[in-house]
């Protein structure tokens, strides 16, 4: 009886006020019916509580049990303005989107009595810098792109916006990091969803990404249309092209717009019909072997009218990069730009599982795409760009040390247009507009306000970068090598990233010598012209003690050379 009154008594009491006050106002003052009318309609809740059959908690405590849900709903938000700290990463601290906010609405950026980083505890990283400084006039850094086969190069900014699509971002949105790409002369790249009158409005210039959908340049099939691409890729506005092979966030895996979602606009943006589910598979259907992905952007390349083409990806299997490494060697195609997307990276929505688990995070990437085209000695005509929580310019500095030309920034560029990582992307719910279809909802993001804060962050960020620069002694990014960057391993060991991520000499690979595990063995089973490896890894690994002491590259039944080491 006691555990029976206990479940109910807050029920209990809101009926037996709501009785008291009802009498109060019938026989005395008809002021009490404002406590009487809200409690008229918690009665009403406590009893669809007791009679809904969804949730235990509400038929075990009606009334009271909703608070449960109440308190859930808001959790993220009283945890990330109450409870973490300002260092603390889920998924960007409130240091990193605080420097953001700050740069972008040209507010001081500076911090008070000292560093809040605990600069000994392990993974604490730091650049070298210089007894003689350098001095940085003109903080503008650029890479031009485009290899022997372009004919129309693009200086291209060291920090860009990364891959978004509209559909995932809102009209708004689009239109600010536009202009804002505009105003601060850097790119923006279209996202996998396709070009947009939002993209075209403030002539910011593009990058155009092509996913498996092939969205704005595909058939009624869904097939890659060459007369479609064409028409799109050689207007003024399009500087680059972009295959995007996998995505950090969600490599392997396809995606579905709901056709709910499918409006006459993203529908005239992706070359789709209006209401329809919008598709992109998991795979592309204009290639499937690696020499015909390089035989694809040798195409893009002759239809935009020689603008650089390259593509992007998450690595995974070592092999299927390095039988894309063999395919250019054999064709003598090689892409203009590769850009390497570490598997930190975000997305609108993903799988859990994907999200946590799948795909190689940026920093081991990056150095393994590097090291292999420097091993092939193509290093030098194809660039590299790189994407996955790069925010300031010390993220910058790492990974440009690490190999990388170029930058690109999705979520840095969502808080300088007004994101506060309410993480509701998929709700079509977002509190400021940035990814929502709701017009509603998306007129709160002013874009002349919106679009000079995405150029101030990118002037920020970089005039940042060239302070970096100057304390370490340098005068271009492209000067940053792995040494300048310092890593503490644990307490009493550092070690320089170079260390870590050793360098190949210019041409090694062709020389048939491997002096890192991870070439010894998945350079031999990568073929040209297929991403399926030449014999099977665990038939590589169970072999490597039996080619511990040879330097010779392993035959197909014999695996790798290395005894006891791992592939990493």
């Amino acid at each position: 009886m006691r555990q029976w009154l206990t479940r109910y008594t807050a029920f209990y009491v809101i009926i037996a006020l709501t009785a008291l006050s009802l009498l109060l106002a019938l026989f005395g003052s008809a002021g009490w019916l404002w406590l009487a009318i809200p409690g008229m309609a918690l009665c009403a809740l406590g009893m669809v509580d007791l009679t809904q059959t969804r949730h235990a908690i509400r038929r075990n405590y009606p009334v009271i049990g909703n608070l449960r849900f109440l308190f859930e709903a808001v959790r993220p938000e009283i945890r990330q303005y109450f409870l973490e700290s300002d260092t603390q990463q889920l998924p960007f601290s409130r240091a990193d989107r605080s420097l953001v906010y700050q740069r972008a609405k040209q507010q001081v950026d500076k911090r008070p009595f000292g560093t809040q980083q605990e600069v000994y505890g392990n993974g604490y990283e730091w650049i070298n810098h210089s007894m003689n400084p350098s001095h940085i006039a003109d903080p503008e850094f650029r890479v031009q792109v485009g290899g022997p086969s372009c004919t129309q190069p693009y200086s291209l900014s060291v920090l860009n916006i990364s891959a978004m699509s509209f559909g995932a971002l809102s009209a708004n949105a689009v239109l600010a990091l536009n202009k804002g790409a505009r105003m601060g002369n850097f790119a923006h790249d279209t996202g996998e969803g396709g070009v947009s009158t939002y993209h075209l409005r403030h002539s910011g210039d593009l990058i155009w990404n092509i996913g498996s959908g092939y969205f704005g340049c595909r058939d009624e099939q869904g097939n890659f249309s060459p007369e479609r691409f064409a028409e799109r890729a050689t207007q003024d506005h399009i500087k680059m092209i972009e295959i995007k092979l996998s995505q950090g966030a969600k490599p392997g895996h396809g995606g579905i717009l709901p056709g709910a979602k499918v409006t006459a606009e993203i529908a005239a943006a992706r070359g789709v019909p209006v209401g329809q589910d919008c598709n992109s598979p998991p795979h592309h259907s204009a290639f499937s072997t690696p020499v015909e992905l390089l035989q694809f952007v040798e195409q893009l390349r002759t239809l935009s009218g020689g603008k650089p083409v390259g593509f992007k990806l998450c690595i995974g299997h070592p092999w299927e990069w390095f039988a894309i490494a063999k395919a250019m060697l054999k064709t003598g195609i090689t892409p203009d730009f590769i850009v390497v997307d570490g598997a930190e990276g975000g997305t609108g929505a993903a799988p859990v599982e994907f999200v946590d688990h799948v795909g190689t995070p940026l920093r081991e990437a990056l150095r393994l795409v590097h090291n292999t085209l420097v091993g092939i000695g193509l290093r030098e005509q194809i660039r590299l760009g790189a994407s996955g929580k790069i925010i300031s310019a010390f993220d910058m500095a790492r990974i440009m040390a690490l190999g990388a030309d170029w930058c690109n920034s999705a979520r840095g560029f969502m808080f300088a247009v007004g994101c506060i990582q309410a993480q509701a992307c998929h709700t079509d719910k977002c509190p400021t507009g940035v990814t929502t279809q709701d017009p509603l909802r998306q007129k709160a993001l002013v874009v002349d306000d919106k679009s000079l804060r995405v150029a101030s962050f990118h002037t920020n960020t970089l005039k940042a970068l060239a302070e970096l620069l100057a304390a370490a002694g340098l005068k271009h990014p492209d000067q940053l090598r792995p040494h300048h960057i310092a890593r503490r391993i644990s307490n009493g060991e550092i070690r320089v990233l170079s260390a870590l991520f050793p360098d190949l000499e210019k041409g090694e690979l062709l020389r048939g010598h491997y002096r890192q595990t991870i070439f010894r063995v998945g350079w031999p089973m990568a073929n040209p012209d297929s991403f399926e490896p030449a014999y099977s890894l665990s038939k590589a690994l169970s072999s490597l003690n039996d080619q511990a002491d040879h330097d010779e590259p392993p035959k197909k039944q014999d695996a790798a050379d290395s005894a006891g080491q791992t592939l990493a």
